[in-house]
């Protein structure tokens, strides 16, 4: 008997296949952003959202009912860039906007190259 529901997508791929059609091209755009600032990181699905992970788990990207969101996986990051998150919607550290509106590609590219310090650090100091 599988682990799995066969429902929940078990790819990236599979996950944007089974979303509603006017969030399709926000997670696509997200996915590319993030791809193409770390093209190593490796793709998965994490507790039913997409996720990428470079060293340690680096952000995820998925949908509400109505909002597209990014999870930047850092309290301290979303702390620390308040003042540029003014306007975004914000639940705990997600970010949530809605489709037609993406959040800035300047933000998004902070976001993740925040990130990918904070894990190359943990990843750094973890070898010591």
């Amino acid at each position: 008997m599988s682990r799995y529901n066969e429902t929940e997508p078990q790819t990236i791929d599979e996950y944007i296949a089974m979303q509603p059609e006017q969030f399709k091209s926000g997670l696509h755009e997200l996915r590319s952003i993030i791809k193409s600032l770390v093209p190593g990181a490796e793709e998965m699905i994490s507790y039913q959202v997409p996720c990428f992970k470079y060293h340690y788990m680096l952000v995820g990207i998925g949908v509400n009912k109505k909002y597209l969101s990014l999870y930047p996986m850092s309290s301290a990051l979303t702390k620390n860039i308040g003042d540029e998150l003014k306007g975004v919607k914000i639940s705990g550290t997600t970010l949530h906007f809605l489709p037609g509106e993406p959040l800035p590609k300047v933000l998004i590219e902070k976001i993740v190259m925040a990130r990918m310090q904070e894990n190359e650090l943990k990843a750094t100091a973890k070898k010591r």
